[in-house]
């Protein structure tokens, strides 16, 4: 059973010039840029409600996947095997691709709850996983770690957000309870982080603030969406298929720009860099939720 859930002996021979892309095309898909670039298109061109409630959703897997990494402090494969150079120095089990893709996809299935979407779920939720396997960088202790994570934190948050759940209503209808609870989380994740083993070292030990970044881009999330249907109510209808192309294209080239203007800023007057992470993950989820829909109305491009 070790043999199975440790080595990766198995996974040398399946490698060839073609499918290598292919895996690091869906390895991508559980980095950062992606899920800057998915949410927000998905929020604007979609349905904002869904959307929420999936970044809400990604949220709480980024906290659950940093603390348990951090507390179990696990290494990953050997670099020799590795084809993936962006998870030096980061802790293996488990997974946080295959926490994430699990969790996103199977949520975004049972929003959409057609045939078709559960089977793109599953395949993109298995194709990101196996592709950490492929590129080396996880285990198989590491993968099913993370899709078994994935599955409780489904389990909990489906009841978190059941309509019938009158013991979360309250966070579910308000903006402000749900900044307290955030607010409150801060300092108590913090506390509780697990700290680096001696007998494993720092090196694989990355700390709490980039789980409470993700915290951060959520807060800042929630204050812009609520800003964003108290100036619209209603789900707008969905504009024409040009539109959408210019509010996509458009609104990501002005995110990313922004987020590097932010990093300027905070080197340029000398903040740190843990500072600048946290004042512009919140910038970047207000301007997701608030600003880009307010400037797709002002032009026209959005009703």
């Amino acid at each position: 059973m070790d043999s199975f859930l440790f080595s990766m002996d198995w996974v040398l021979p399946l490698r060839s010039d073609w499918a290598t892309p292919i895996a690091q095309g869906f390895t991508w898909m559980g980095y950062t840029p992606f899920f800057l670039m998915f949410l927000p298109i998905g929020y604007w061109l979609w349905d904002r409600s869904i959307f929420t409630r999936l970044t809400v959703l990604v949220a709480i897997v980024a906290v659950v996947n940093g603390w348990f990494k951090d507390f179990w402090q696990d290494p990953r494969p050997g670099a020799d095997i590795q084809l993936d150079g962006r998870v030096t120095g980061s802790p293996g089990r488990p997974s946080g691709h295959t926490q994430v893709a699990v969790a996103m996809w199977m949520w975004l299935a049972y929003e959409i709850n057609r045939p078709w979407a559960w089977v793109v779920g599953v395949i993109l939720a298995v194709g990101v996983s196996f592709s950490r396997l492929y590129l080396g960088v996880h285990d198989v202790d590491d993968v099913l770690t993370g899709a078994a994570l994935a599955l409780v934190t489904l389990a909990a948050f489906y009841w978190l957000t059941r309509p019938g759940n009158s013991l979360t209503e309250a966070l579910r209808e308000s903006v402000v309870v749900q900044l307290v609870l955030l607010v409150m989380l801060v300092p108590i994740i913090a506390a509780v982080w697990p700290a680096a083993s001696d007998a494993v070292g720092a090196a694989i030990h990355s700390g709490s603030a980039p789980t409470l970044t993700v915290l951060f881009l959520l807060a800042g999330w929630l204050i812009g969406s609520a800003l964003d249907k108290r100036l619209a109510p209603e789900q707008a209808a969905r504009p024409a298929w040009w539109q959408m192309i210019i509010m996509a294209v458009g609104g990501i080239v002005v995110l990313f720009a922004l987020r590097e203007g932010i990093e300027a800023a905070g080197a340029f007057i000398g903040l740190g860099d843990t500072t600048v992470g946290f004042v512009g993950a919140m910038m970047l989820g207000f301007y997701m939720t608030a600003l880009a829909p307010m400037a797709f109305r002002a032009i026209g491009l959005m009703r």
